[in-house]
C-alpha cells in the first residue's frame, strides 16, 4: 500500500522471477552435485546462473527506480542488497544461491497465506536444501574441509538449523562461514515461527472447542427454555379450563338454588 508501483511490478514479475529462481536452483544443484560434469558444461551452467543472478539484480534496481522514497527502500532492504553484492567476490559465489530464497519466499508467502504449516514446512525444506548446496560448494575443495559430500552437508545443515551443533562438521572457508552465519540466524527465526505456529494451532483449537461447547450449551438452554414455555402454556390452558369448569359449576349451583327457592317459597 505504501509503494503501489512496486506492488504493481510484483504482480507482473513475481511468477517469471519465481520460474527463474527454480531454474537457478536446479542448475546450481546440478553443478554442485554432479562431479562428472565436463569443463564446458560447468562453464555453460556458470554463465546461465550468472545471467539469472544479474536478472535478480536488475529486478532490485527496478524496484529502487519505482520506489517513491528510494533511500528509505534501500535502507529497509539492505539484506537484499547484501546477497546481491557479496557474490560478486569469487570466494563468496556460493552466496548467490541465497538470492533464490528471497525470490521463492515471496511466492510461498503469497500462495500459502493463512496456511502456516505448509509455509513453515516449505520454507524449512527450501532453506535447508539451499544451505546444503551452498556450504558444499564453498567447502568441498578447501584444505582440511570436513564437509566434502552432500550427505555431510545435509547433516551439518540439520544440526545447525536446529541449533544442536555437534561440531563434527564445520565450515573452514569464508564463504562457508557466511552461509553458516546466515543459517544460524534463519534457524533461530524458523524455530520461533514453528513454536508460534504450534501455539497458534493450540489456541485456535481451544477457541473452536470453546465455541462448540458454548454453542451446544446454548442449544440445550434453548431446548429447556422451550420446554418451560410449553409447560407454562400447558399450565395456563389447564388453569383456564379449570376456571371454566368452576364457572360452570357455580352457574349450575346458582340454577339449583333458584329451583329450590321456587319449590319452597318462604
Amino acid at each position: 500500500m505504501d509503494e503501489p508501483r512496486i506492488a504493481a511490478w510484483d504482480r507482473r514479475a513475481d511468477w517469471p522471477l519465481t520460474g527463474l529462481a527454480v531454474a537457478f536452483l536446479v542448475g546450481y544443484a546440478w553443478q554442485v552435485l554432479d562431479t562428472s560434469l565436463s569443463g564446458t558444461a560447468t562453464a555453460v551452467l556458470d554463465v546461465a546462473l550468472t545471467g539469472i543472478w544479474v536478472v535478480f539484480g536488475i529486478d532490485y534496481l527496478i524496484r529502487i527506480g519505482l520506489a517513491r522514497r528510494k533511500w528509505r527502500y534501500v535502507g529497509t532492504h539492505l539484506l537484499d542488497l547484501a546477497i546481491l553484492v557479496l557474490p560478486m567476490f569469487r570466494q563468496l559465489r556460493a552466496l548467490r544461491v541465497i538470492t533464490v530464497i528471497s525470490v521463492l519466499n515471496r511466492q510461498l508467502r503469497a500462495d500459502f497465506r493463512g496456511r502456516v504449516a505448509i509455509y513453515v514446512v516449505g520454507t524449512v525444506a527450501l532453506v535447508g536444501f539451499v544451505a546444503s548446496l551452498a556450504v558444499l560448494d564453498a567447502e568441498r575443495d578447501a584444505p582440511n574441509a570436513t564437509i566434502t559430500d552432500f550427505g555431510e552437508a545435509v547433516w551439518w545443515t540439520l544440526t545447525t538449523i536446529s541449533t544442536v551443533g555437534y561440531g563434527d562438521r564445520f565450515p573452514v572457508t569464508l564463504g562457508g562461514r557466511l552461509v553458516a552465519a546466515t543459517l544460524m540466524v534463519a534457524g533461530i527465526a524458523l524455530l520461533g515461527v514453528v513454536t508460534a505456529s504450534i501455539a497458534s494451532w493450540f489456541v485456535e483449537n481451544l477457541r473452536r472447542t470453546g465455541e462448540q461447547v458454548s454453542a451446544e450449551i446454548g442449544d440445550e438452554i434453548e431446548d429447556v427454555a422451550e420446554e418451560v414455555a410449553e409447560i407454562e402454556l400447558t399450565g395456563q390452558r389447564t388453569a383456564a379450563a379449570l376456571a371454566a369448569v368452576l364457572a360452570e359449576l357455580r352457574l349450575i349451583t346458582a340454577r339449583l338454588d333458584a329451583l329450590e327457592r321456587d319449590r319452597h317459597p318462604s
